[in-house]
């Protein structure tokens, strides 16, 4: 099943440019928005919304600088990437117009090389670009994932070997190694902390096994350090996992977000039974506020395209039997899951529309998936995925009504955010 990861125009209001996507600084200016249909976590409702001070607010401010009448329009907080590694590199400034086109305004890299990221920092986290919080190298064993990666991009000449162990990944086999890499790994002020548990319940059969390499994790008995000292130093702690043991040990140890669904990539030499959530796992998650990201949209699309009636349907359907159940029961629990894509060259729409597609999650859950969890999972201490009184002034206005037809997310007519009207520039 490792085989199965391998995978619209939008308008724009024509509107005068009140900040371009340049960066270039204006004076901030105060909007009244009226006959909007603002989504208030439930429903549509129409209303009259000010923005001042990039702030979103229903009393009047002093200056009020223009009237925008809204038409009608279905009014949106903006959608948010929880898992890509893509902001970051010389393509920034085209990463950041597809996301900004796509309305996805806050984007989580969990996994980045200081030295492609430090140059972009001047063109993210602004009024008129996407936000992004970046975990720097990640933290894994020996010979475990992403170190598969990082000797590809050494041999094509991206990396050098001094992008290995204290840059793109931090090598921890042993509390000692924690010890003296920790104040290393914090001097690069990472917003958060990307760790790696892969077949946890096979860590000393994979450990020093060649066959492994980049299929095998950190310690799970070193897990519960690292949270400890994150957690004290104000750092939250993302863990990516592969089987229902690591769910279950990253649960145990105190993470606090878990990437990916167990069976994203399923060895099929591997009994499915491992990749499956239990009913208590998911109720422990829900009880300890963890945020599951998804990042399943392209397998999804590739169990949809496999011929059910040809050699590998048999094969297709158990896998989309195991996914579904396993959203099902984070469903079920009212587990928090965020939308991430984890696709290099994609943003997290595929992923939304995927998701709608399997009709486990009804139009006002996945939005809300979208706008909401996703952002104050990357952003947990902003005003931010909602559209109340003191929250960012950030928001989308949608040619149709996503509770209604899902797909109506794709039809972006005006981007605000923090008060800031966005035209991108050709």
């Amino acid at each position: 099943m490792r085989k199965l990861i391998v995978i619209a125009a939008m308008l724009l209001w024509c509107l005068p440019v009140q900040q371009q996507v340049t960066g270039e600084s204006v004076e901030q200016q105060n909007y009244e928005f009226i006959n909007g249909r603002w989504f208030d976590g439930q429903s549509f409702a129409v209303r009259k919304f000010y923005t001042a001070g990039g702030l979103l607010t229903s009393k009047k401010p002093d200056r009020v600088d223009r009237v925008i009448d809204l038409s009608g329009k279905y009014i949106v907080p903006p959608f948010g990437e929880a898992h890509n590694h893509n902001a970051e590199g010389a393509a920034i400034d085209d990463i950041i117009r597809k996301y900004l086109e796509a309305g996805i305004f806050y984007v989580k890299n969990p996994n980045s090389l200081l030295r492609t990221t430090e140059p972009v920092r001047g063109k993210v986290n602004i009024p008129t670009s996407i936000d992004v919080t970046f975990a720097n190298g990640g933290l894994t064993a020996t010979g475990g994932h992403p170190m598969g990666l990082v000797r590809r991009n050494i041999e094509r000449g991206i990396f050098t070997e001094a992008d290995g162990d204290g840059a793109f990944v931090f090598i921890i086999d042993t509390r000692a190694d924690l010890d003296r890499k920790w104040e290393k790994i914090k001097a690069g002020k990472p917003d958060f902390i990307k760790t790696y548990l892969l077949y946890s319940e096979e860590y000393l059969k994979r450990k020093d096994d060649e066959k492994y390499f980049a299929w095998k994790g950190l310690d799970p008995n070193l897990l519960s350090e690292i949270v400890r000292r994150a957690h004290r130093d104000g750092l939250r702690v993302s863990t990516h996992i592969e089987s229902a043991a690591d769910f279950h040990n990253a649960l145990m140890a105190g993470v606090d977000e878990i990437n990916h669904m167990p069976g994203f990539r399923a060895d099929e030499k591997i009994p499915i039974s491992r990749y499956e959530i239990s009913e208590e796992d998911a109720r422990l998650a829900a009880r300890k506020g963890v945020v599951v990201v998804t990042t399943l949209g392209a397998t999804m699309r590739f169990i949809d395209r496999v011929d059910r009636t040809g050699p590998n349907g048999e094969m297709a359907k158990k896998y989309r039997d195991l996914l579904v159940g396993n959203l099902r029961i984070l469903k079920k629990h009212n587990v928090r899951i965020a939308i991430g894509s984890d696709q290099y060259r994609e943003t997290s729409v595929p992923e939304a529309l995927s998701l709608h597609e399997w009709k486990v999650f009804d139009n006002l859950t996945l939005l809300k998936m979208w706008c909401e969890t996703t952002a104050e999972a990357i952003f947990p201490g902003r005003k931010i995925g909602r559209l109340k009184e003191g929250y960012e002034a950030s928001f989308l206005a949608l040619g149709g009504d996503p509770l209604q037809d899902f797909t109506n997310v794709q039809k972006i007519e005006m981007r605000i955010k923090q008060g800031n009207i966005l035209q991108l520039s050709n």
